[in-house]
């Protein structure tokens, strides 16, 4: 492991080298990328270097066991505990900080979500998931845009596709896509029984212009009038936005704006991030023998999870989390079991590497 952050640590510099050099400057693209490479390698290095310096500590300590008297021996052998111990976690941190890096992680997500069985309920279901993740990303400061919204009759959504937009938010939701289960009371049933219904939820990474290449000649556009609310503009304008991608059949609306041009944009950021999560999915299923070693693939015909409105309960299925506190979840209060899938994964990941040395 030593050798291997060693071999990092001389990369960093080198690049370090590179980003000062004036031809480098002049060309951006290729700085852009030198100086990602760096962000990417900059906290192992750190943590590299605090670690030779407490080698160094403890080495000095020592040392000066040698020479020392009894009380000195006595202090130094206890500065000597602490040292050891910080050694170790140090170790540790730094075999997670190898773990190759998701590149998608800094990126920003299309958040999709679909009513599954049970009916209005599971519009209204699909609502409250939303809900959900909208507050969870207005705490963290993140844009949500809602791209495309079907309602349902009950005032839920068969379905709705937004954009949420920030730092690292695919490093923190992409371990939600999959069949979410809830159970409940509907408001409708007289009877007070207890209705299971579900939801699927899907999080791409956006996709960026570099990640795919689009051909013009393999889409087929549509424009039509917008149904829905939307006051005198609505049917009397083509200003919706039909993308067809014909290679793989994908299909993505928009009508959320008044502008044609800024449905398009819209839908263009959707279908190339649903394209890049079929390739990227056809690539993980080749290079991944073990299915459990696909770190955040999000089999999303799987439960995931499940919300008990009864007893107040959420439970998390992949790692056996339970938490009696469903309504701050649902007010989108979800660090607890987004920080516990992320260790859980990466706990995974580092047997998988371990495993495989």
């Amino acid at each position: 492991m030593f050798d291997k952050i060693a071999d990092l640590e001389r990369r960093f510099e080198e690049l370090e080298s590179l980003l000062a050099d004036p031809a480098v400057l002049a060309n951006q693209g290729e700085f852009r990328k030198l100086n990602k490479e760096l962000s990417g390698l900059a906290p192992l290095i750190a943590a590299f270097r605090n670690y030779k310096k407490v080698l160094a500590e403890i080495a000095d300590n020592r040392g000066l066991l040698a020479e020392a008297d009894r009380e000195m021996r006595e202090m130094v052998e206890a500065e000597l505990v602490v040292l050891e111990n910080r050694e170790t976690e140090m170790e540790e941190a730094m075999k997670f900080l190898l773990l190759p890096k998701d590149p998608n992680d800094d990126k920003s997500v299309i958040l999709e979500i679909r009513a599954g069985t049970g009916g209005d309920e599971a519009g209204l279901f699909s609502a409250d998931l939303f809900r959900m993740y909208s507050r969870y990303a207005e705490s963290n400061r993140w844009k949500v845009e809602i791209i495309s919204a079907s309602e349902s009759e009950k005032g839920g959504f068969k379905e709705v596709v937004a954009l949420i937009e920030g730092a690292g938010v695919y490093s923190r939701l992409k371990y939600e896509s999959g069949a979410h289960r809830v159970q409940r009371v509907p408001e409708t049933e007289a009877q007070g029984r207890i209705h299971t219904s579900a939801c699927t939820v899907a999080v791409l990474p956006e996709a960026e212009d570099i990640d795919i290449d689009i051909n013009t000649a393999d889409l087929k556009i549509d424009v039509y009038r917008s149904s829905g609310a939307g006051g005198q503009h609505v049917n009397t304008t083509d200003s919706a936005v039909r993308i067809t991608h014909l290679p793989t059949g994908i299909v993505v609306a928009c009508q959320e704006e008044r502008s044609q041009i800024k449905n398009r944009a819209k839908a263009m950021k959707v279908l190339k991030s649903r394209i890049l999560d079929v390739l990227t999915t056809e690539q993980n299923s080749k290079m991944a023998a073990d299915r459990k070693s696909q770190v955040g693939s999000g089999d999303r015909s799987e439960r995931i999870r499940t919300y008990n409105y009864p007893q107040g309960r959420m439970t998390d299925h992949r790692i056996g989390l339970t938490l009696y506190r469903l309504d701050s979840i649902m007010a989108g209060d979800i660090s607890e079991i987004v920080d516990a899938l992320r260790t859980h994964y990466q706990m995974e990941a580092l047997k998988a590497q371990s495993e495989a040395a």
